[in-house]
């Protein structure tokens, strides 16, 4: 059974040069997505998200394998950041932030399929987090991206440099929330190891 895997696929989604901006195009893409706010680090809300996540995303690839006799890759973590005033965001101040946490759910998946696999993992698994779980399309077309290698909290010189030096630069300006795709596991890798996409969905500025 041949195993399809998004950052494969989507080469371009999910790779970027380091330090430097490049301008791609995203297309609407199915995700498991879960709401909420404070600080990553500190809040229990968080780790019952990403928990709820990964629970819902593993439960949907073996209904998969077995139903539709296709296996795929668990796509990697994604979060959408933002604060109500975004120099809280890139000061780092996390307990001010709100966020969405995202695994995508491949496109071969129907939503039936998808909001199935959220049922069940509630039944067999009795995560709480796992009732505020839904499944969303998100549609960011162009966006402005990067690859961050290191801790995330070094990210704040880099977002700055996005958002008031090359976005003006350009002739844009942010048209979405900050999404971030985290490449590496936190949990197995050196913070000045981890490697961490940083998008920006933009448009023309008027």
């Amino acid at each position: 059974m041949d195993k399809t895997d998004i950052k494969k696929t989507h080469k371009a989604l999910y790779g970027a040069p380091v330090g430097e901006f490049t301008i791609v195009e995203v297309p609407a893409l199915g995700y498991f997505m879960i709401d909420g706010a404070g600080d990553p680090n500190t809040a229990p809300e968080y780790k019952a998200a990403v928990e709820a996540l990964y629970a819902a995303s593993y439960t949907l690839k073996f209904m998969s394998k077995d139903a539709l006799k296709r296996d795929y890759v668990v796509p990697p973590l994604e979060g959408l950041w933002w604060a109500e005033n975004m120099a809280d965001f890139t000061a780092r101040r996390k307990d001010r932030w709100s966020w969405t946490m995202m695994i995508v759910v491949p496109d071969f998946i129907e939503r039936s399929m998808a909001e199935r696999a959220i049922a069940k993992a509630i039944e067999k698994k009795g995560l709480p987090a796992l009732s505020n779980l839904r499944f969303e399309r998100l549609d960011e077309e162009r966006a402005v991206q990067t690859l961050h290698i290191g801790s995330y909290d070094h990210e704040g010189p880099i977002l700055k440099r996005l958002h008031e030096e090359f976005l003006p630069a350009n002739g844009l300006t942010e048209a979405g929330h900050h999404h971030e795709i985290y490449l590496g596991d936190p949990r197995k890798t050196p913070a000045e190891k981890l490697r961490t996409i940083l998008r920006q969905p933009v448009r023309t500025a008027v």
